[in-house]
This record gives C-alpha cells, sequence and structure tokens, in this order.
C-alpha cells in the first residue's frame, strides 16, 4: 500500500532540545519511582552500588548503538542493523522482541498511572484512569513528531527538574534540622549497606535492569532529528551522568531521610503488591503533605512521558521494520503530517488489553508485566551487543574510522554479555520471575516459526545490497 503522504518518509522535525530532552528524562519513570521498591526489599541501601552497575552496563550499551547510529542515522534503530549486519531472523527477531517489550512497558505505564492517581483518589479503579489517558497519549501521536516533541520535552523537562527538588528539599531537610532518624548514617546502621549479604544486592539486580530499560529509545530518534550526528552523542554521552545524579543522588537522600526497614513497611501491600512510590511516602511519613502531592503530580507525568515514548518509539520501529521487510508495507503509510498512522494503531490495540487486565485481576498486573519486560530487554540488548560486534569488524576490514567509537570494544562487548548472562541466570534463581527467564527460549522459537512463515514472502522486500560491506563504505562517504 502506498503511503498517503506525498513522500512516503518521516520528517526530521525533532531539534537539539527535543532529542537532549528526550534523552535525559529517558530513564526517569516507573523503574525509578515505583519499581525501586522492589529492589529495596531485596538489597537494602546497597541498592545505591546496584544503580551504579546497572547504569555503567546501559551506558556501554548506549554506545554500541551510538556507533552504529552516527554511522547510520535512520529509522528501525537496533532492528535495522540487525538485519543489515547479522542475519534476516536477527532483524525479524529484534524487531518484534522489541515490539512486544514496548506493548508490555507501554501496559505497565498505564497500570502505574491509576497507582499514582489512587493517591489522591483511592476510589477510582486502575482500569478506569488506564483507558483516560490510553486516548489521550495516542491521540497526541497522531498529530505529528514535532508535538510529540514538544509533549515529550515538557513532561522530561517536569521530572528532570521535580528529581533535583526533591533532591535538594531532601537535602536541606537533612541538613537544617535535627530530626530524629534523618541521618546519612540509615544507609549502613539498619543492618548494615548489605542487610541481606552481597547475595541480596545480586538477586536485585535483574530489578534493577529494568529501571533502565528504555534507554535505547533514544535510537528511534535518529530518524527524525535534525542533526543526528551531532546530537545523539551528546545525549548518549550524558547517561552516566544522569544515573549518578537521578538515581544514585535521588535514592541516596531518600534513604537517608528515612530508615529503610521503615520505609519498606509502609510501601508493602499485601502479597508484595506496592502501592505508592517511596519518594512520595517518605514525604507523606515526614509530614510535607505539599511536597507529597507535588511529587505524586511529577511522578504521574513521568509515568505518561514513559507510554508517550512507547507510543512514538513502537511506531517508529515497526516503520523502519516495514521498510526492510520484516513487517507488513501497509505500516510504512504515514498521512500527511509525515506519521505512521497504522504503526500506532496496531500495538496501540494491544496496549489497551492491560485496560482488561486491569479490570480482571488489579492485584497482580505490575508484577507480571515487569517480569516479563525484563526478559524482552534481555533480547533487546544481547542484540545490540552482538550486531555491534559485528558492525566493527566489517568496519575494521574495510579501513573504516569510527566517527563515536565505543569504549574499549570488543573487550566491553563480552563483559556486558557477561552480564547479561549472569541477570538471566538471577531470573532463573528468583522464584516470582523464574517463569519469564524459562519464557525466552520459547518466545524465539515463536517468532522463528513466524520468521519462517512469512520470509519467503518478504525476501524480495530487502532493501539495498546484500552485502553489508557495500552499505558501510556508502554510510561512511
Amino acid at each position: 500500500m502506498q503511503p498517503s503522504s506525498s513522500s512516503g518518509h518521516l520528517e526530521r522535525k525533532l531539534k537539539n532540545r527535543h532529542i537532549q530532552l528526550i534523552a535525559l528524562g529517558g530513564t526517569i519513570g516507573t523503574g525509578l519511582f515505583l519499581g525501586s521498591a522492589g529492589v529495596l526489599e531485596l538489597a537494602g541501601p546497597s541498592m545505591l552500588l546496584g544503580y551504579a552497575i546497572g547504569g555503567l552496563v546501559a551506558f556501554l550499551i548506549m554506545r554500541f548503538l551510538g556507533e552504529m547510529l552516527v554511522e547510520e542515522p535512520i529509522a528501525g534503530s537496533f532492528s535495522y542493523f540487525a538485519n543489515r549486519y547479522g542475519s534476516r531472523f536477527a532483524g525479524f527477531l529484534s524487531g518484534w522482541n522489541c515490539v512486544a517489550l514496548y506493548v508490555l512497558v507501554g501496559m505497565l505505564e498505564l497500570t502505574a498511572v491509576g497507582k499514582f492517581i489512587q493517591f489522591w483518589w483511592p476510589g477510582i479503579p486502575t482500569w478506569v484512569t488506564a483507558l483516560v489517558f490510553f486516548v489521550l497519549i495516542n491521540s497526541v501521536n497522531f498529530i505529528n513528531v514535532k508535538i510529540y516533541g514538544e509533549v515529550e520535552f515538557w513532561f522530561a523537562l517536569i521530572k528532570i527538574v521535580a528529581v533535583l527538588a526533591m533532591i535538594a528539599v531532601g537535602a536541606y531537610l537533612l541538613t537544617s534540622a535535627d530530626r530524629p532518624g534523618q541521618s546519612l548514617s540509615n544507609l549502613w546502621s539498619h543492618g548494615g549497606f548489605f542487610p541481606h549479604g552481597v547475595s541480596g544486592l545480586v538477586m536485585a539486580m535483574a530489578f534493577i535492569m529494568f529501571s533502565f530499560g528504555g534507554v535505547e529509545m533514544l535510537g528511534f530518534t535518529a530518524a527524525e532529528a535534525d542533526q543526528p550526528r551531532q546530537v545523539i552523542p551528546k545525549a548518549i554521552n550524558q547517561l552516566i551522568f544522569r544515573v549518578l545524579l537521578f538515581y544514585i543522588g535521588s535514592m541516596a537522600v531518600l534513604l537517608s531521610l528515612s530508615p529503610w526497614t521503615q520505609l519498606l513497611s509502609q510501601m508493602k501491600l499485601g502479597g508484595g503488591i506496592y502501592s505508592h512510590s517511596p519518594f512520595v511516602l517518605v514525604f507523606s511519613g515526614l509530614g510535607e503533605t505539599m511536597a507529597a502531592n507535588v511529587l505524586n503530580f511529577v511522578i504521574l507525568t513521568a509515568t505518561l512521558s514513559v507510554y508517550n515514548s512507547m507510543v512514538y518509539c513502537n511506531s517508529r520501529l515497526l516503520y523502519g521494520m516495514a521498510s526492510e521487510g520484516n513487517a507488513p508495507k501497509s505500516l510504512m503509510q504515514v498521512n500527511k503530517r509525515g506519521v505512521p498512522v497504522r504503526a500506532i494503531v496496531y500495538p496501540g490495540i494491544f496496549t489497551g488489553l492491560c485496560i482488561v487486565l486491569n479490570y480482571v485481576a488489579p492485584a497482580s498486573v505490575i508484577e507480571i508485566l515487569m517480569s516479563l519486560i525484563v526478559a524482552a530487554l534481555v533480547i533487546t540488548w544481547v542484540t545490540i551487543v552482538v550486531t555491534h560486534l559485528r558492525f566493527r569488524k566489517l568496519r575494521k576490514a574495510r579501513d573504516l574510522k569510527a566517527r563515536f567509537p565505543a569504549p574499549f570494544a570488543p573487550v566491553t562487548n563480552c563483559l556486558v554479555l557477561a552480564f547479561l548472562a549472569a541477570i538471566v541466570t538471577v531470573m532463573l534463581l528468583t522464584p516470582g520471575i523464574r517463569a519469564s527467564a524459562l519464557v525466552i527460549p520459547v518466545w524465539i522459537g515463536v517468532v522463528y516459526v513466524a520468521y519462517r512463515c512469512v520470509e519467503p514472502r518478504h525476501a524480495a522486500a530487502a532493501i539495498g545490497s546484500s552485502d553489508p560491506t557495500s552499505q558501510l563504505e556508502h554510510s561512511h562517504v
């Protein structure tokens, strides 16, 4: 089916400020504000070290992806690279796995929205708020990419300013008055920095890595960025500082304001489900009602920001996959404003199932979705790391220099792969998420069967040369 726009292409309307704020806000969402509760239970204060390790791994993965993006800033991101430098199945798997991943994340974010609304109005069912914001966010994405960029810019700005303000307010409370129970000593005086031993931190790493899911979304802005080869490296290099400030800084202040054991008892609600953000509960417990309400509003916007990004990234991923022949060509159809409408509608249908899930089983949705998301993230990140190894090997054979080389590759590639293998091992050893680890080979098998069914029909749709080295020469020029 031919695109409805005259060009049939996405439009480069995302400016430098859009890319920078999308990247800055990309790691601030449910993983930090809500998922940190489960990490706290397993690791206690040592979660600070866990976030530092996880942030470093996420940074390296983004540098691998960034090296490829700077050479070829096109739609499809890592799915395109897997298809071009790995195999057609690798591109097919990474693409459809990521589509499923972002649908799951979208379902999680819409569910989390309901939890934060219940902080003010406990009687409103989560499925109602999920439905309302599902309609609103998808409507925004139908307008054009510039509107998405503006909405995401302000969403990101709100949560960045809020986290910085929270750190400042927390630091003020710690230093301005001698309040009982508020001290940096809370980081080590209630069972030690490792209250459950090093094993507790190790078992928490799977949930910690969930917090960094979404950093790879920056890749999908490349095709619509005004100057991708200038702004993408800047955005990626900021990641390590964002981790230090937003994750480690905010959690250090949070755990100093209240003993972690006391905070955990407030967050727990029968069966290991967490009803509210630890950030909100700390300030509520201190009697700072206004601060707690403002924080809850900010966390709400942060969650909507992540869902907004999921809608955007999934549509651009499907657009890129369609151009590679790994998805129906109809998904390349764009309207006169350059928006791939069908690529927004179809994933939205599946994301909307979270409304039904929240109606049927509201108490179990978050834990189920988080575990499945971690499994899908592992596949996505492994694809990026392995594809980058192949990419570098081909470039080295052609004696092509990288504009944005990943540090210490290929040694860092191997270290990250070993780390991800350890994450899968942790998942297998954790009863609550073991099933999601066991699902990984099953899911890959299902995707392979689907690939074998459609591959003959899409083989002719491969674009460019079958020799990736010729593409390398072209991109270098």
